[in-house]
């Protein structure tokens, strides 16, 4: 595949998970057996990313160690006999490189996208949420059909949406106006819905944390306005691409493969409960421990 290579912007706050995570990145708070992060590298890894930049600011560093090769540790287990656990540590040899910047402000999703530009130079690239799984333990093909589609159509952006189940949550995401009526899961975009009113939604089409970009898109974040906050959004950036003639493709995520938005603790609570109710080990206890908790037969 020509693309391959990721932005991973990981600098959030993460304010609405305190205070679980001052001290802590909630990409690195743990959804079953293992951290966010872990799930995002591993599902950009099988779609053949060999190439990942994190976006990264003050409190990450915990994510750096986290992929950095721990003899250390490997020998401990060898020596105390723990073999089998070593399994665990697997994803220290995907073939990937990890390169690392920060963003020392907080100036939005779009300016931590513009600082990978010197990464991305003027190859395309993926940008992958660092706080979102795609697919129950990330078994999602996406970002692969992704990349197939950006170089099929010769796009120049290609955006992952979920359709949401109630129309009031439109007001939260960004929203897809496609061009013309959607006929199957990936369709072309006119422009992009950013938190639109219930009655003024184009669609119930969310964007979902995943997006395929030529480098046409740091032209636009370079002369996107900062908006609410001195933030420099990336809906903005995506939306003047289409403005000014760019080719925009959106893929429906499965209804096999929801997205986990390890946001706030709602969603986290529901991510972790689906995830080790799924593991091969616990997951039967933890659901007989819960049919009695709940009184269910």
């Amino acid at each position: 595949m020509s693309v391959d290579l990721a932005i991973v912007p990981v600098a959030g706050l993460g304010t609405r998970l305190l205070p679980a995570t001052k001290s802590q990145p909630k990409e690195m708070l743990p959804v079953g057996r293992r951290p966010v992060v872990q799930y995002v590298v591993e599902e950009l890894a099988r779609a053949g990313v060999k190439r990942i930049l994190f976006i990264t600011g003050y409190g990450k560093s915990s994510i750096e160690d986290f992929f950095d090769i721990n003899h250390q540790l490997v020998n401990h287990l060898r020596q105390t006999g723990k073999e089998d656990q070593l399994a665990e540590l697997a994803f220290e040899r995907n073939e990937v490189e990890y390169a690392y910047t920060r963003q020392r402000e907080q100036l939005g999703l779009g300016h931590a996208v513009l600082i990978g530009e010197p990464f991305s130079g003027n190859q395309p690239f993926v940008c992958a949420l660092g706080d979102s799984i795609i697919g129950l333990h990330a078994k999602s093909n996406i970002v692969e059909r992704m990349i197939e589609e950006y170089e099929r159509t010769k796009a120049d952006l290609v955006v992952a949406f979920e359709e949401l189940d109630d129309p009031r949550e439109v007001v939260h995401y960004g929203i897809a106006q496609p061009k013309g009526a959607v006929n199957g899961d990936v369709f072309e975009l006119e422009s992009l819905i950013e938190k639109p009113a219930v009655d003024e939604a184009p669609s119930r089409l969310a964007v979902a944390a995943r997006y395929v970009f030529s480098p046409s898109i740091f032209d636009e974040l370079r002369h996107t306005p900062r908006g609410k906050g001195g933030e420099i959004q990336l809906t903005d950036a995506m939306r003047a691409v289409m403005a000014k003639g760019g080719k925009g493709v959106g893929i429906r995520l499965p209804a096999d493969e929801p997205r986990f938005d390890i946001g706030n603790f709602e969603s986290y609570f529901h991510a972790f409960v689906d995830f080790a109710l799924a593991d091969p080990q616990f997951g039967p206890g933890l659901a007989e421990s819960l049919r009695k908790k709940l009184q269910i037969t």
